[in-house]
């Protein structure tokens, strides 16, 4: 087992999650195609894979199956992969995507389920989505969960959450996200709060943190894109920002806030942790699940108990030391080494079941 065939998008989590997992993998001595999706990279994404010289970068524009009318996109992007590992032969195909999956791979395959729109809907707006786009989204992903041998997620939530919304039976599997803890150093902590994210995303409830942010006596500083989303005179904003460059504010921040009404893992707030923050989160299973005791949880919803949340925080300074501490403990849990051979002893074991397979199929033939 050397070679992989790896998918990506350059939009949100998922690249950073990638750039992890391949710079791993290649210090091990993997070769990986890495198939990208979405958009052009750019050049700090380029940046980040630069020195993996066992990687060969495949790239593409090809839309997302979430994105507005993606489905001409997706069917070429199916016959792209197809082709790259026709020309590749890759021992394992990880998917970062579900539609790909209902390629005939005749090769192990998993899926890494880092989010989906049914799953978002039913969190942000309490039903399912109801357009045709996204019945052909259900179907889609219905198809490409049942494709594939094995489905992973960054979450028992997320995994659960799968089942419910397509009702397919598939293997699967909890691999938690890792982050390298060199990137994200506790500093000399400065008075200010922190969040980052994509602010256009209900889900990740921005808006909940900028409407108090005028009633705190710190002050809120965003990074991310959308600030049309959010008001301008009640946080600072950051824009855009490099992996470098939130390293670099997190290690600073007191404390991190992410009032999430869905994230089946959350990336920034891993980060955060190991920044030793103080974190406030969304009261909601996955985060629950992931950060446990060493974070302050609260109603997505309830911007008063927000409030009082970092009121408390702020004045109480002792409490926020001590919970930046847990959630650093509890951040160094999720290596990038636990989470690269947990990836590595599925891939075996998907080896070894597709040749135990085909030697009893050939057995059967024989006799």
């Amino acid at each position: 087992m050397k070679r992989l065939l790896i998918t990506t998008d350059t939009v949100g989590g998922v690249w950073s999650y990638t750039v992890e997992l391949v710079s791993a993998l290649h210090k091990l001595g993997f070769e990986i195609a890495l198939a990208s999706m979405g958009k052009k990279l750019n050049r700090a994404q380029r940046s980040e894979i630069s020195g993996l010289s066992n990687l060969q970068l495949f790239e593409s524009r090809y839309k997302l199956e979430w994105m507005n009318d993606p489905w001409s996109d997706v069917d070429q992007t199916k016959e792209w992969l197809s082709s790259i590992a026709e020309f590749i032969a890759p021992d394992i195909v990880h998917l970062n995507g579900f539609s790909y999956g209902s390629v005939k791979w005749n090769i192990p395959s998993l899926i890494v389920a880092h989010s989906c729109v049914y799953s978002w809907y039913r969190a942000v707006k309490n039903k399912d989505p109801e357009s045709e786009q996204w019945s052909q989204y259900k179907e889609s992903v219905s198809r490409g969960l049942e494709g594939v041998d094995y489905i992973v997620a960054p979450s028992k939530d997320m995994l659960d959450s799968l089942s419910s919304n397509y009702k397919v039976s598939f293997r699967g599997k909890v691999i938690f996200n890792g982050r390298n803890r060199h990137l994200f150093v506790p500093k000399i902590k400065d008075p200010y709060i922190l969040t980052a994210g994509r602010l256009w995303d209900e889900g990740k409830n921005i808006r909940t943190l900028a409407s108090i942010a005028h009633r705190l006596p710190w002050q809120v500083l965003v990074a991310g894109e959308g600030i049309d989303e959010i008001s301008k005179g009640d946080v600072h904003w950051l824009g855009r920002c490099t992996p470098f460059e939130v390293g670099q504010w997190m290690g600073s921040a007191s404390i991190y806030v992410l009032p999430a009404r869905y994230e089946p893992f959350g990336l920034s707030v891993l980060e955060a942790a190991l920044c030793e923050c103080a974190l406030v989160l969304g009261n909601i299973a996955s985060l629950r699940e992931v950060w446990g005791d060493s974070a302050f949880f609260v109603d997505p919803e309830d911007g008063e108990q927000l409030q009082d949340t970092l009121q408390m925080l702020i004045h109480k300074p002792w409490i926020r030391r001590e919970y930046g501490e847990r959630a650093r403990q509890r951040a160094l849990q999720f290596s990038v080494s636990r989470m690269v051979y947990s990836y590595l002893d599925l891939y075996q074991e998907l080896i070894d079941r597709n040749k135990f397979n085909s030697n009893h199929r050939e057995k059967t033939l024989c006799a």
